[in-house]
């Protein structure tokens, strides 16, 4: 439908991982507490920290060139042990097999070195989150124009603002597809680069939807999907949400000044898993890009796991419980 529309999307998936120095299955035998981090600070574009990590991460990005799945950078990030290794965007649906065949790679690579590598989106408490920063522009069909920006006027395009429009309209209701799992909405929590409001602006991260570069690399990235996003989904959403915005011809309005966490008149992302499912169930527009049974099954399927989740008796509930009741 997007192509129809004369539209070809240019995608791009911005993973953060944890990488610890030990073996997943000692990490399983303590019940997954207090993994060791290849690091015991911030790593945040720290060289030293990120050289003693080269031996998993100059790994990773040899054999994903091999794959020829092509990286741009790796740096530490906010967190101890905490990676970001960026790929080059590509169409849509090669950055979704790339993501995949990543996100796989990762763990591999990590196993064989003895490490593990996970994509939660919010491992501990304590931690900054991992994020799936998706980054999304539209060409037309030669690739050779970034039909989000307007080359005569230096500034973006009517298309980017019905596309952003889409967005800002329908992202509520389709946050299941960007955020799957209960985890997920750990991780939007206020101050954290994580996002908890639906909001636009120009390099400002503490927007849901944040417009960066300029030209051929101008863009939109979503902030909202965690790195346990399944990209197939995640990257659907988007164009669903941004071809609506066109056939409807909304409008973005105005960019978002400010911080985005304070401002309480802006939409509210959903707070849990099961706020998610039941906006995707009551979303006509959902089932109506997606059909009714693709809907059913994933409100079906997290509404399961919101069941089991109620069943479960953790270690926060031992911690807090156990001799103060």
């Amino acid at each position: 439908a997007v192509n129809k529309a004369g539209l070809f999307p240019m995608m791009a998936s911005e993973l953060e991982f944890y990488l610890f120095l030990e073996e997943h299955d000692e990490i399983a035998r303590r019940n997954f507490d207090s993994p060791r981090p290849s690091s015991e600070y911030i790593i945040d574009y720290h060289i030293l920290a990120t050289t003693r990590d080269e031996v998993v991460i100059r790994e990773i990005r040899n054999q994903m060139d091999r794959a020829g799945i092509e990286v741009e950078f790796s740096k530490g990030e906010w967190g101890r042990g905490q990676q970001e290794i960026n790929l080059r965007y590509a169409d849509a649906l090669e950055m979704a097999d790339r993501h995949v065949i990543y996100k796989n790679g990762v763990k591999e690579i990590a196993w064989a070195a003895g490490c593990t590598a996970t994509f939660m989106a919010k491992y501990d408490a304590s931690e900054a989150g991992s994020s799936f920063h998706l980054h999304t522009s539209v060409y037309d069909k030669t690739g050779k124009k970034n039909l989000f920006w307007d080359a005569r006027r230096k500034k973006e395009s009517k298309i980017f603002r019905q596309f952003l429009g889409g967005l800002l309209k329908y992202s509520a209701e389709l946050s299941l597809f960007f955020a799957p799992t209960i985890n997920s909405y750990k991780r939007y929590q206020e101050g954290t680069f994580a996002p908890t409001r639906i909001a636009w602006s120009h390099d400002n991260r503490t927007t849901g939807f944040r417009i960066i570069g300029h030209g051929g690399s101008f863009r939109i990235e979503n902030r909202m999907p965690g790195a346990d996003g399944n990209p197939y989904l995640a990257y659907s959403a988007t164009l669903a949400a941004g071809l609506a915005g066109i056939k409807e011809k909304l409008d973005c309005g105005d960019a978002h000044a400010g911080d985005a966490y304070k401002d309480a008149s802006l939409p509210r992302l959903p707070s849990s898993l099961e706020h998610a499912a039941d906006a995707l169930d009551a979303s006509a527009f959902a089932r109506k890009a997606f059909g009714r049974d693709v809907v059913e099954h994933y409100v079906q399927l997290a509404r399961l796991e919101v069941e089991d989740w109620g069943k479960a008796v953790t270690d926060w509930e031992r911690r807090r419980y156990f001799d103060r009741i």
